[in-house]
């Protein structure tokens, strides 16, 4: 099976990164990355959440995403995979470019390669989850099947 590594935005598939410049319309707000939405999905706080949106960057984004200082939502563990596929689901049918980038791995494996995520990656060596890449694959599923 073929496989596609992506993780920087200069990557070949870098679109599929979650700091790639693409604004997704969500809960009737734009907000400038899905790395933003995530991020502030976190949070039960409405101001910090906006915060969040308003960060010039998804680096700034994921910083205050990371900021345990503010207290994170109490089902965040259950519902984080539920958004981040929300976010997904928003950035490839809201923009038809990277739909069709999307189309055009066929069948292959989309691995998010790097070191620094167990979970969204695949660890750096294949042990982490890959969850992002499992969760592009979903969707990639679904837009090809139409639902």
């Amino acid at each position: 099976m073929k496989r596609i590594e992506f993780y920087s935005i200069a990557d070949d598939f870098g679109d599929f990164s979650n700091f790639a410049p693409y604004p997704i319309k969500v809960d009737g707000k734009v907000w400038p990355t899905s790395e933003h939405y995530f991020q502030a999905q976190k949070f039960e706080d409405v101001a910090y959440r906006e915060k969040i949106r308003r960060a010039n960057t998804p680096s700034i984004a994921a910083s205050l995403g990371r900021d345990r200082k503010m207290k994170l939502r109490r089902n965040w563990e259950s519902v984080k995979v539920s958004v981040m596929r929300k976010a997904l689901e928003a950035k490839y049918t809201q923009h038809e470019d990277l739909k069709i980038l999307l189309l055009s791995t066929g069948d292959a494996k989309l691995v998010e390669h790097t070191d620094n995520d167990h979970y969204w990656g695949d660890g750096g060596d294949g042990s982490g989850k890959n969850m992002l890449g499992i969760l592009l694959e979903q969707v990639r599923k679904e837009l090809t099947s139409g639902t």
